[in-house]
Order: structure tokens, then sequence, then C-alpha cells
């Protein structure tokens, strides 16, 4: 079984336009909305493709016209977006939106498997690095062998005793130093994470004539040139993941 994995979308249609992926199965960890200004071609892609999929923060404040959580210059991207991203959605996305669950279970190919946006404790908000004993608390007394997350947008697999975390990074607004779209493949006991380049121009010319202040669009044009803010913090060493990596699963009975 071929699954496709992505998660952050952030209604950026070009992005998500590029990845053409074959797969048996796709799965979405969240965020459809919020920072792009696309986001109703990225709701139907969702509702037309995916199989599961979650519901991330940015689903949820964007449903429910809730305010931020987060820091920095994320953080006033996010609340500037906002009402964009209410007013060019359908009422019916807005139901979709709010209807997604927080967490799911499913078996796949005999795998047990958890989707969850942010972490099993706290599946819309927390940020969870790649740390095993981070993890080692959060997975304590789940029943699964693969946990599929986001909201970092940062990509990484680890292994933390039988468990697999996988974080396939962002679609829609990458933040590790890497401004290509981040997804990741799972197949035959393996997971890739991939990176592809899309057409960034036309993420920009939709950025330019949305009526968002001029601020917002200078802070994301750097975002989405450079898969960072301008001085923001760096990624740690051990999150960035570059291009194809391959990671062997456990073998299961």
């Amino acid at each position: 079984m071929r699954i496709l994995l992505v998660s952050d979308l952030h209604a950026n249609w070009p992005a998500l336009d590029a990845v053409r992926e074959s797969c048996d199965v796709c799965l979405c960890l969240g965020d459809l909305v919020d920072y792009g200004c696309e986001p109703a071609p990225v709701i139907e892609w969702v509702r037309r493709n995916v199989h599961y999929c979650v519901r991330g923060n940015h689903d949820h404040m964007v449903a429910h016209n809730v305010i931020t959580n987060g820091a920095g210059g994320y953080r006033y991207l996010s609340g500037v977006t906002r009402g964009l991203s209410r007013e060019r959605i359908s009422e019916s996305d807005r139901r979709f939106l709010a209807d997604l669950p927080v967490t799911k279970y499913l078996t796949l190919d005999g795998w047990k498997f958890l989707l969850v946006h942010a972490t099993p404790l706290d599946p819309l908000d927390e940020f969870a690095p790649p740390d095993v004993d981070f993890w080692k608390k959060r997975i304590a007394g789940l029943n699964v062998d693969v946990i599929c997350v986001g909201h970092t947008h940062q990509p990484y697999v680890l292994m933390v005793g039988d468990t697999m975390i996988v974080n396939p990074g962002s679609i829609g607004l990458p933040r590790d130093g890497d401004p290509r779209a981040s997804y990741a493949i799972i197949e035959n006991g393996k997971v890739t994470l991939q990176r592809i380049e899309y057409p960034i121009h036309r993420t920009l010319e939709a950025l330019e004539q949305s009526p968002l202040p001029e601020q917002a669009k200078r802070l994301l044009t750097d975002c989405y040139r450079t898969g960072a803010l301008p001085n923001g913090r760096k990624p740690e060493p051990e999150i960035q993941r570059h291009g194809v990596h391959v990671v062997p699963a456990r073998e299961t009975s």
C-alpha cells in the first residue's frame, strides 16, 4: 500500500497542485487554511482526494472564528489572514472544517495509525520537536505503530521504542529554511520525506492581488521564497530534513 501524507497546506494552492503523487490512500493532518490566499481550491482538493483528515488549529480558528495561539510574526500573519480565509470559503467549507475530528485512529496495511495535528495530549496546539524524551511522555499507553503529526512545519521521522513518529512537514508554508513543498510517502515499511519545487510566482501573484496589508505581504513573500521568516529563529540541526529521507519501519507480525 502506498500512502501519501500531507499537512499544513495553508491555502497555498500552487504548492498543493504540484504534488502529483499516485497513492492508494491519502492522509491529511490539517491546517488547510490561513496564511495563503486560495483556501477554497485547497479545501476542494482535500474533500475530493483525502481519505482521512484531522483538524488543525488554523482550521479550528477559521471554522469557529476564535483567537490565535502562537507568537511573533507567525501569530501576526495568522491573525491578519484569518478574515481572508473566512471570506473566501463557503459555508459548506466552514462546516467541513468544523466537523473534522481532532484525532483519528485507523489500521492500514496491518499498521495501527494515529493521526493528529499537534500531539496526542494536545491535538491542536502543542509544538512537538523530534525529541525521544518528549515523545515518550506523550505516547504512554497508546497502542499504535505510527503516529502522524504536523503543526511544526518541519519534517522528521523519529523512532520512540516501537512507535514511529512521522511529521511530513508543510506543503504550503515550510519553516525549515527550504521553501519547497514537503510531504511524505509511506510504502513497504519505509517512510520517504519528499521535497518538491512548485511555481512560487503563482503564489506570490495571488498574494499581491489580495487585500492583505503590505506588511503581511512582505513577510509572507519572505516565507515563501526562503522557507522562514526574516531574522526568525533558525531550525535546530536535528530538525532539518532536506530532500528525500528514508527510514525503515519496524517489522510487523
